[in-house]
């Protein structure tokens, strides 16, 4: 996400940082660069000028006092970063509870944005908080939105509350004021309004949307986008705005957005937050909308704070606790115990997102190895172990030809496969081993299998000029 504004923003930025002392010309210089990399990202021209002025009276007031330090450039990074949190709407915003429950979430939005899939996604999110969501089926219009639904809410396990064939409710209205009864009447705390959208902004859209705010009197109303849309996207935003009203904005499909400028224009524009973005297909490609942490990413500082979370919640403290008093105690790591990591690890999605939120992934060398990474070999390894015997993965110096042949027919692996996984799982325990009698990491550790290879963040180091002075001394001093 963001990655033409964020490659663009790093040009700018390291540009600067080459050149030591800053000068008045070095800002004009780079807030060009800044305002341009918007314009050119979708950012609304408005926002564009905004920002870049803002950011440039700051640095020239600034400049004096940054020059003092050891790295000036810092300094206009710092203040860049900060301004740029203010225009993704400063602070994370949370859903705002009921008084008494139920809490009421209705989604609106045009058709296509993703509204159902994003109210399954909403529904997860709030469960695995330890709530008891229901999804409430108020889109009569688009054919077969409520039989959606039901395969979302089943997908997730939600309950669905929809209008049964032939019972005469096909009034939205009444279907929402019904399923929010029903949430009260079986303790459901949370009910989220799925309504109905079009192609495009008209009055009975906004008519009808008006009704069912006006009928369940919602606790927050979430505008969904597609953030696809570019400048399309804060212009629907502004008329959801004045035709029915919202409290925050949900982002779907920012996986597949390489600018991103509807993200920074509608907070500027709406004076409505970000609360939500779905940044995937899968239910659990969803998150609360961080604005600090997004400018991070777009900056090419990563997102350490969202990948730590992201790893507790995957990460079964019980057998992390096990793993380490295996560790301790010298127990050789199994396929069992590496089985069960890799498994947690599919939790955390993609390999190449979460590569991506460590610092300085999105620079043009470390994007291209990001690029090359197979999250399939995630899957391919775990399929060779699972067709092992509880004994073979206790213990692979067992695997003989015959056994290996077995398992990669019933993974539908090659031979080749399951050999290349024995080499390197035997290899990683060798260092293991190592490390844990206090040799240290060995250079060019073997990737452990099933993981890609880290992209290489240093850089070789030049050998030592050989001494060409055939008199001792001189060698002697040189190599001193």
């Amino acid at each position: 996400m963001f990655d033409s504004l964020s490659s663009k923003f790093s040009a700018a930025l390291g540009a600067l940082r080459s050149r030591g002392r800053i000068k008045a010309s070095d800002i004009d210089e780079t807030v060009a660069e800044i305002r341009t990399a918007l314009v050119e990202s979708d950012v609304a021209l408005s926002v564009a000028d905004s920002f870049s002025a803002t950011v440039k009276e700051l640095s020239l007031a600034a400049l004096d006092q940054v020059n003092k330090s050891t790295n000036p450039s810092n300094g206009i990074f710092e203040i860049v970063n900060s301004e740029l949190t203010k225009v993704l709407g400063g602070q994370t915003r949370r859903i705002r509870m009921a008084k008494k429950a139920p809490t009421v979430v209705m989604l609106v939005g045009l058709q296509g944005a993703g509204k159902t899939s994003l109210a399954g996604k909403l529904a997860l999110y709030l469960k695995n908080q330890g709530n008891t969501p229901l999804l409430v089926a108020s889109d009569l219009q688009r054919p077969n939105a409520v039989n959606q639904l039901q395969q979302v809410g089943a997908s997730v396990g939600i309950p669905v509350f929809a209008p049964e064939p032939g019972n005469g409710i096909g009034d939205p209205i009444k279907v929402a004021q019904a399923g929010k009864r029903f949430a009260e009447d079986k303790l459901h705390n949370f009910v989220i309004v799925d309504t109905a959208g079009r192609l495009g902004v008209d009055a009975e859209l906004m008519a009808e949307a008006s009704k069912i705010r006006d009928s369940v009197k919602p606790d927050e109303i979430l505008f969904v986008v597609d953030a696809m849309l570019g400048q399309d996207a804060v212009r629907t935003a502004q008329s959801f705005l004045e035709g029915v009203g919202f409290d925050g904005v949900v982002l779907t499909k920012l996986d597949g957005d390489a600018r991103g400028g509807a993200a920074l224009s509608i907070v500027s524009l709406t004076g409505r937050p970000i609360m939500f973005a779905a940044t995937g297909e899968k239910a659990a490609d969803f998150d609360l909308f961080h604005p600090d942490r997004m400018a991070s990413r777009i900056l090419g500082m990563g997102d350490v704070a969202t990948l730590a979370e992201q790893a507790k919640a995957a990460l079964d403290p019980d057998l992390t606790k096990k793993f380490e008093e295996k560790f301790a105690s010298g127990d050789d790591f199994t396929l069992i115990d590496f089985l069960s990591q890799l498994q947690a690890l599919k939790k955390m999605g993609s390999m190449t997102k979460m590569l991506g939120m460590l610092p300085g992934m999105n620079s043009g060398a470390m994007k291209k190895q990001l690029e090359s990474i197979d999250d399939g070999e995630l899957v391919r390894t775990e399929a060779i172990i699972q067709s092992m015997t509880p004994a073979e993965r206790q213990d692979v110096k067992i695997l003989n030809g015959t056994r290996r042949a077995r398992i990669a027919k019933g993974a539908g692996r090659q031979v080749s496969e399951v050999n290349n996984l024995v080499d390197r799982f035997t290899a990683a325990q060798k260092v293991m081993r190592q490390m844990r009698n206090g040799g240290g990491l060995p250079a060019g550790m073997p990737a452990m299998p099933g993981m890609p290879p880290m992209p290489k963040l240093n850089k070789q180091q030049p050998p030592k000029k050989k001494s060409k002075s055939g008199n001792p001394a001189k060698r002697a001093a040189e190599e001193r």
